[in-house]
């Protein structure tokens, strides 16, 4: 049985890390980050059969996952520290020189938990599908979870891929799109509307999932298992997961302006206050 609590107060302490990993740096992705954390307390925590140690890149017999939009690593580094993957102390060198922590995650510094490098958009439901296809041909019965943003599927690529996995009946694999709205130059629908994103899905073969409310937490584990159920059916998955960028921090919820941009100090005070502090402690 999950442990909703328990998972919300991971929440709380993942949204004060990424603030504070920004902030230290004056570098990085807030808006993304705060409005993806349900999701990523949801599948680490709830979600996901994985082993953080010892960590092995072919993930046998374990669920795997992959991050496109690779631009909101703090709050995939803050989950991974906090289960487990490598030391929490660790967000404490986030962007800094030979750090392993980089601002998009590599591997090259062989950062636990980290399968691919991600952050040249378009590119993670590709490298999913391989994963995905690798597992059929293994006899590996465990899925594989891709994340990508809505600005994302801008990409041709993208549209590629998703053809792709519907013709070869990709039914291992479970695509979650961070619907909000938001892009780095502004709204997607000003920038390049994306239309009937649900409707485009179905028609290029998917079993389509819509969560209108991505910050809720019991709603996102539930979201998830029942992507679980609707696979092995001849479809890949995708949950359209509507989310606001900036969620927590009053002044950055709901605005493309958060995407790429730190806090002053007394902004980060600001946010701070707002953030709950937690059992966990800050690093």
């Amino acid at each position: 049985m999950t442990d909703l609590t328990k998972l919300s107060e991971l929440s709380a302490q993942v949204r004060r890390d990424i603030v504070r990993m920004v902030y230290q740096v004056q570098s990085g992705h807030p808006g993304g980050s705060l409005g993806c954390t349900e999701f990523f307390v949801a599948l680490y925590g709830a979600v996901l059969k994985h082993t953080p140690k010892p960590f092995r890149m072919e993930g046998k017999n374990q669920d795997l996952f992959f991050l496109s939009n690779g631009h909101i690593s703090p709050v995939w580094y803050s989950v991974l520290a906090r289960t487990g993957y490598f030391p929490v102390p660790e967000l404490n060198t986030f962007r800094k020189i030979n750090s392993r922590l980089q601002g998009h995650p590599a591997t090259h510094e062989g950062l636990p938990g980290i399968r691919m490098a991600s952050g040249s958009l378009g590119q993670g439901i590709s490298a999913a599908i391989g994963a995905a296809l690798a597992k059929r041909l293994n006899a590996d019965k465990r899925w594989v979870f891709c994340l990508t943003g809505d600005g994302e599927l801008e990409e041709g690529q993208c549209w590629e891929a998703i053809m792709f996995a519907a013709h070869h009946k990709v039914d291992n694999l479970i695509v979650t799109v961070d619907w909000n709205g938001q892009q780095i130059d502004g709204p997607t629908e000003q920038v390049m509307a994306l239309g009937n994103l649900p409707a485009k899905w179905k028609a290029f073969g998917w079993d389509v999932l819509v969560l209108e409310q991505g910050n809720n937490l019991d709603q996102v584990v539930a979201m998830l298992r029942r992507a679980k159920r609707r696979t092995g059916k001849g479809k890949p998955v995708v949950i359209l997961m509507k989310t606001e960028m900036g969620y927590g921090v009053d002044f950055m919820q709901g605005t493309h302006k958060w995407h790429g941009k730190s806090p002053n100090q007394e902004q980060f005070e600001q946010a701070m206050q707002q953030l709950p502090q937690t059992s966990l402690g800050d690093y």
